[in-house]
């Protein structure tokens, strides 16, 4: 635990371990945005082209179908710091990009609800006649 803590806080040796945006992450400097609204046509670089005039853009995602690898019609840029987030926000919302107009937002964090399926464990207690 102690070696991976020595990792993450920044041993300069192993850094280069860990992308840039897990350790800026880990300092709570970077910005993650939600990109909405994007054409089916938009590729990550293009993404990264289009926000990158605001400052510094760490990384350009977009989500795609697991089964089909195509684009699921929103991403998520990481910026550098906050101010540069902030900037890209009031300049690209209600933009258009590639044909489309985008949204953009800071990006929530993941919740997992735990609303699927339940688990099966075998045949129900029979119930108790009384």
């Amino acid at each position: 635990m102690a070696a991976l803590r020595r990792l993450i806080t920044g041993n300069p040796k192993h850094s280069s371990l860990f992308p840039p945006t897990l350790l800026i992450c880990r300092r709570g400097i970077a910005s993650k945005l939600f990109v909405g609204g994007l054409s089916f046509y938009t590729s990550e670089k293009g993404l990264l082209d289009a926000f990158s005039q605001y400052g510094q853009v760490m990384e350009a995602k977009i989500v795609t179908d697991r089964v089909s690898d195509k684009s699921k019609g929103f991403g998520f840029v990481t910026y550098a710091s906050v101010d540069e987030a902030e900037k890209a926000i009031t300049e690209m919302n209600g933009k258009d990009l590639n044909g489309r107009v985008i949204f953009v937002d800071y990006a929530k964090p993941t919740t997992k609800l735990g609303g699927g399926m339940p688990i099966a464990r075998g045949p129900p207690d029979p119930i108790a006649k009384s």
